[in-house]
């Protein structure tokens, strides 16, 4: 069993059914470019989406997503969690992604990466856009982290369980968090994953890490915030999730292309400058060499 997991983290794709989204964003060509980056130079073991997979929760949008997502599954061998948030309508995120006519059911559900546990919770309320977990899905989770996992586990669903910088968000985030905070305090879980705000940020909830990706559709632009203003902006990102054994590290990533590049350095030869004395120096020295090429 390796002792070194790599999860990639995409939230908010915000699918639509045909069309770009608000009439300027290709959202189905943004994630194709993302996997297909993926598939060509990145290392992972498996892919978690956390919601808002579809914008308008559309049949169709869910059959291109998983049209796009199960051929590279296929191709990769790497295994995806579909998880949904509340712009995705349940019965179809499950009739469309699960092969299942059971829109009264929660997406619950668990994926096991040689020792590391993925518990992904459904946290989408029948009446409005704010996350909840009832009390059969604690106690769900109360029992499955009763038996520790070899790496740990990490716990994702789409509504932060901790607040951000933006009041009116923070109206439509998990309620009641402390009850999520009772079951994974001083459990295995090493990181709790969400999205649903469309920028970055980070806390703790019961002693957990907590990482909120940000979207790969568009940016919500913290900043307007402060001028009164809820301002949504083109961008896209998503989130590598390394776990080593002894936690866990979320590293926020943007798709790049070689137009992007200043320097590049095979990482052999910047070993070879780094180490002993001087470190610094010579890793100055590495940089601006690679910067001349």
């Amino acid at each position: 069993m390796s002792e070194s997991k790599v999860i990639i983290q995409l939230s908010d794709l915000h699918i639509v059914a045909e069309g770009s989204l608000h009439g300027k964003v290709d959202s189905f060509a943004i994630l194709n470019e993302i996997l297909a980056t993926l598939e060509e130079t990145g290392r992972f073991d498996a892919v978690l989406l956390t919601g808002d997979l579809a914008d308008q929760g559309e049949p169709e949008a869910y059959r291109r997503l998983r049209s796009l997502v199960d051929a590279f599954s296929e191709r990769t061998g790497v295994p995806v969690m579909y998880l949904p948030g509340n712009h995705d309508e349940r019965g179809a995120f499950r009739a469309e992604l699960f092969d299942d006519d059971d829109a009264e059911r929660k997406s619950d559900q668990v994926l096991w990466i040689d020792g590391l546990r993925i518990i992904g919770l459904d946290s989408t309320a029948k009446d409005g856009h704010h996350g909840e977990f009832d009390d059969e899905q604690l106690t769900w989770l109360d029992e499955q982290l009763a038996v520790p996992a070899p790496l740990g586990t990490i716990v994702a669903f789409h509504h932060p369980p901790i607040p951000g910088p933006i009041d009116v968000i923070n109206l439509i985030t998990l309620r009641e968090p402390e009850r999520l905070a009772a079951v994974v305090e001083g459990r295995d879980v090493v990181m709790i994953l969400a999205g649903h705000t469309h920028h970055v940020s980070g806390g703790a909830l019961g002693g957990v890490p907590v990482w909120v990706a940000t979207a790969t559709a568009y940016q919500v632009d913290v900043r307007a915030s402060d001028a009164g203003l809820f301002r949504g902006v083109t961008g896209s990102g998503f989130t590598r999730i390394d776990v080593d054994g002894s936690g866990a590290y979320a590293t926020h990533l943007t798709p790049g292309t070689d137009e992007n590049v200043l320097y590049q350095l095979d990482l052999e030869l910047l070993r070879s400058h780094i180490g002993g004395a001087s470190t610094e120096e010579k890793l100055d020295d590495a940089l601006m060499s690679a910067g001349e090429h």
